[in-house]
């Protein structure tokens, strides 16, 4: 082939790529489109597991309690209950007699009893990230991970949103915060947690469903406030996470319209998610900064690992900081704070480090790790800081 005829293959390969790709950007204005490539729900990853015998993920028997649980506006959600160590030990010999399997009534269960009749256990729910189900990669392993600093009273109980795995319906924005609502009142008048003994555990588009409970419980009339919030890999915003998101960490979603704000701008008025946890999160913090009273009304933990090429850990710098400028009428810009870490900031050694920001009214950290990609991070005990 002569130089010219490469040249020409060249331009033709570069040609096709160019249209190609526009032509992907324009089926993102396909809200069905949108949908998946924000939620991935379709993507199970356990195709050929049964989520409802957790022995699977070398759990041991009935050590979990798969169930369900109804949403107000009629939709079924596949759940888990998971116990931690120490009380399954201890109850071991009754457990294991249960019937295996999709509990049809938890509060028959064991498992439920334990937690509903223990005046010191601990509750953590926990909101997972985009694609898969509560059964897929490093969630099983972060279930265990999650009762690591008290193996006799930390329960956790996880959900499958709306279209993810055996649960009905189709994921949305309105429709999560339903589900998480749906979790946090079955929490408490089914199970009979109070808020003060319930942690919000949350992973990646988790924590988008996480900051918007937080922000719609804290806006009622009569504020329903948690004991804490783990906020893990977290994003700004549907607007920058997709201007700086890659696929598989290494395919820029939107990367090279980025270049274009003007045409980036216009594109992110056709997505309808929008998921802003930067209002959310601050909107949340002023109303606690508001609330009358001098005890502690929020603890937020963010964590992110240096090497997630997934969502960069810029969006958990940002986050921090949206968060603590909304600590004070006065604020503080972007520039002061980073200044002010510098300074304060506890230095992890080989792990990273962490900041910490408290007022009267509660505490932000930040806790930056160097290692844990976008998903092991969740297996480490890191997360217990938030407790």
């Amino acid at each position: 082939m002569t130089d010219y005829g490469l040249l020409q293959s060249s331009l033709y390969a570069v040609a096709a790529s160019i249209v190609g790709y526009c032509a992907f950007v324009s089926v993102l204005a396909i809200p069905a489109v949108q949908n998946q490539v924000i939620y991935l729900n379709k993507v199970k990853l356990t195709w050929l597991q049964d989520v409802n015998y957790p022995e699977q993920w070398g759990f041991l028997h009935n050590q979990v309690t798969p169930f369900t649980l109804q949403t107000h506006d009629g939709e079924t959600l596949h759940a888990w209950h998971i116990l931690p160590l120490g009380i399954y030990h201890r109850h071991e010999d009754q457990l294991i007699k249960e019937p295996p399997g999709l509990a049809l009534d938890i509060t028959s269960r064991l498992s439920f009893k334990l937690l509903r009749d223990d005046p010191d256990a601990l509750l953590v729910l926990y909101l997972h990230g985009a694609a898969g189900t509560l059964g897929s990669g490093w969630r099983p392993p972060s279930y265990r991970a999650m009762s690591a600093s008290a193996p006799d009273k930390i329960h956790t109980i996880a959900i499958d949103y709306r279209g993810y795995g055996s649960s009905t319906g189709s994921p949305s924005e309105s429709g999560l915060l339903i589900d998480a609502v749906s979790l946090v009142e079955w929490a408490i008048n089914v199970a009979g947690i109070p808020p003060s003994r319930i942690v919000l555990y949350a992973q990646s588009l988790g924590t988008a469903v996480a900051l918007s409970l937080m922000q719609h419980m804290a806006a009622r009339s009569d504020p329903i406030l948690f004991s804490g919030a783990v906020l893990t890999a977290p994003f700004v915003d549907i607007a920058l996470l997709t201007a700086t998101y890659r696929i598989a960490g290494t395919i820029p979603l939107l990367g090279p319209i980025a270049r274009f704000p003007r045409l980036l701008s216009f594109l992110h008025t056709l997505i309808r998610a929008k998921w802003s946890n930067k209002n959310n999160i601050a909107d949340f913090i002023r109303r606690c900064e508001s609330l009358p009273g001098d005890a502690l009304k929020y603890h937020i933990t963010i964590l992110h690992g240096q090497d997630d090429y997934d969502i960069p850990w810029a969006h958990s710098e940002q986050l921090y900081w949206h968060a603590v400028n909304a600590t004070s009428s006065l604020g503080i810009s972007y520039d002061e704070l980073e200044k002010e870490k510098i300074l304060v900031r506890k230095d992890l050694g080989a792990g990273g480090w962490s900041v910490t920001r408290q007022t009267e009214k509660g505490e932000i950290t930040e806790m930056i790790l160097k290692n844990g990609l976008h998903d092991v991070i969740m297996s480490y005990p890191a997360f217990a800081a938030g407790y």
